[in-house]
């Protein structure tokens, strides 16, 4: 893959990608203030600046994949909520929640350009074929990267929302599932935390990315129309 290709496919999926993981930081933020911390608020993580929520490791790892990455953690105290165990529950479920949402709302104009300029569709499979953008003429100068990038977006937020649904520790998934269980049996299931990313990066060696990767694929490609 050449440098103008790798160039071509970060440019596209940067913009929606920093958007995408700032929406998700900021709703955990947001929700856990509405719960009764202001611990986000105070720290002014409750902000669209993406600056304020870039994470390096996260930042080099969409450079490498070009597919996705995350932001820093919004700082959340659960003690300052009513019950902090549910309070972290709907707190974890903002996250997945946005980006779903996100994948949704840009599917609407997505399939609203491709009904207007059928042609946009070949430019999307040649660009996922081949990674690079095929020679543009006209109006298609503007509305071709314009397309792609919505396309990119609507992966990313699928694929960010299916990621943090993964039932682990400290993933939201992981969160959602101490929420759900028994007190006794989530105090027990939250003790896996501090191996939780141990847990996670074998998961993913093991082929646990092909396990979620169709799943992702069909849900956008369903919004894609």
């Amino acid at each position: 893959m050449g440098l103008e290709s790798t160039i071509q496919q970060i440019a596209l999926a940067a913009p929606p990608l920093l958007f995408s993981i700032t929406c998700h930081e900021v709703s955990h933020g947001y929700v856990a203030y509405r719960l009764g911390d202001p611990t986000a608020k105070e720290a002014g993580r409750l902000t669209l600046n993406p600056l304020k929520h870039l994470d390096p490791l996260g930042l080099l790892v969409f450079v490498v994949t070009r597919f996705i990455g995350w932001a820093k953690p919004v700082p959340v105290n659960p003690w300052n909520l009513k019950d902090p165990i549910k309070g972290m529950m709907w707190v974890a479920l903002a996250g997945p929640t946005t980006n779903f949402l996100l994948a949704i709302t840009l599917a609407i104009p997505f399939q609203l350009l491709y009904r207007t300029d059928p042609i946009l569709s070949r430019y999307l499979i040649v660009f996922f074929r081949t990674g690079r953008i095929p020679p543009l003429e006209g109006i298609h100068y503007l509305l071709v990267p314009l397309f792609l990038m919505m396309a990119m977006g609507i992966i990313i937020n699928v694929a960010l929302g299916f990621f943090n649904l993964l039932p682990i520790p400290p993933l939201d998934g992981g969160r959602i599932v101490t929420g759900l269980l028994p007190s006794s049996m989530a105090k027990e299931y939250a003790r896996i935390e501090p191996y939780g990313l141990i847990i996670l990066v074998v998961f993913l060696v093991f082929g646990g990315f092909k396990f979620i990767s169709p799943l992702i694929w069909k849900v956008a490609i369903l919004l894609m129309g």
